[in-house]
């Protein structure tokens, strides 16, 4: 097992260096001259040069990628071209939104999620497995700013029950923090909700058909015991994969919902940046949400040697 875990914690050496390479070469695959975008229209030829020196745009491209990949080992991602702060600054002043968005769907959609999964399979065939599998297509069909416009209106601008956008710390308090991610949350976990509950239902309906539940029942175990401790236990590989996976998920949908929702966050820092190519926050922002999912899947593949006790070597 030791063996499995230093395997798989050493293979994201060469996984993050392939990021990094994509990452640092946005800036070059952008189209047009960055520098000259950037300079405006009004810009002088100078001016673009000058922008172009601060770049690094006049020094070979792998000089520039190990300069820049060093200083990302020492924790610099640089200066917003546009702000002149520090673009670790920038993050660590919105991560704490975008974090508690992520915990809060990432939570709201498991426990949704997985039960309706095991009720849909338990009812195979029967009206409420066609009404999951139905709210499960609408969850993969319906954008993720349209399902957001709409609760906005209806339970912050009619009903008033919620606040229609910003965010609260959690220092200030445990409601007026959850009531400020209660509509991004469900906006945002609807389609995860849909992925978990199609992989669980799925993974149950094979899992219900094996001997050992056949003989749980047999024996008179209850049908709650038969489900969730026999089945879904055996069931569990499949639904914690998905969920991993199902982080780039969270991690996209983050930009849409913050940017809906007013959400000072990573998201809406992301869409700034774009906005105004502002290219070292950007950078920044991307290694980071992709260095998140690395991490995610890496301890989704640690987490097997609990759940798989085949995984010893």
């Amino acid at each position: 097992m030791l063996g499995y875990i230093s395997r798989r914690i050493l293979a994201t050496i060469p996984v993050m260096a392939v990021v990094g390479l994509f990452v640092f070469s946005l800036l070059y695959l952008s189209p047009g001259d960055p520098a000259a975008i950037i300079a405006g229209d009004q810009a002088t030829p100078a001016d673009i040069e000058r922008i172009r020196a601060s770049l690094g745009l006049d020094r070979p491209f792998l000089v520039r990628f190990g300069e820049w990949g060093w200083r990302i080992l020492h924790g610099d991602l640089g200066l917003s071209i546009f702000t002149n702060l520090p673009v670790t600054t920038m993050i660590g002043q919105r991560v704490e939104p975008t974090v508690s968005l992520m915990c809060v769907t990432l939570v709201f959609a498991i426990v949704v999620a997985v039960p309706l999964g095991v009720l849909a399979a338990w009812k195979a065939g029967s009206l409420i497995d066609r009404m999951v599998m139905g709210l499960a297509v609408a969850g993969f069909s319906v954008p993720v700013f349209v399902v957001g416009y709409i609760l906005a209106y209806v339970f912050a601008l009619q009903l008033n029950w919620l606040p229609v956008q910003g965010y609260t710390p959690l220092s200030q308090g445990l409601w007026p923090w959850l009531s400020n991610l209660i509509l991004p949350s469900v906006t945002l976990g609807l389609v995860y909700i849909a992925l978990i509950a199609r992989v669980t239902r799925a993974t149950m309906l094979d899992v219900l058909s094996q001997d050992y539940v056949r003989t749980a029942r047999a024996k008179g175990l209850a049908q709650h015991n038969v489900l969730f401790v026999h089945a879904l236990k055996n069931a569990a590989v499949p639904i914690v994969t998905v969920i991993g996976i199902g982080i780039a998920l969270l991690i996209g949908g983050a930009v849409v919902t913050e940017t809906v929702f007013a959400i000072p966050g990573l998201g809406r820092l992301t869409v700034d940046a774009i906005l105004r190519r502002d290219y070292p926050v950007i950078q920044g922002v991307v290694l980071l949400f992709s260095f998140i999912y690395v991490l995610v899947n890496l301890a989704i593949d640690l987490f097997y040697t609990i759940l798989d006790p085949r995984i010893r070597y």
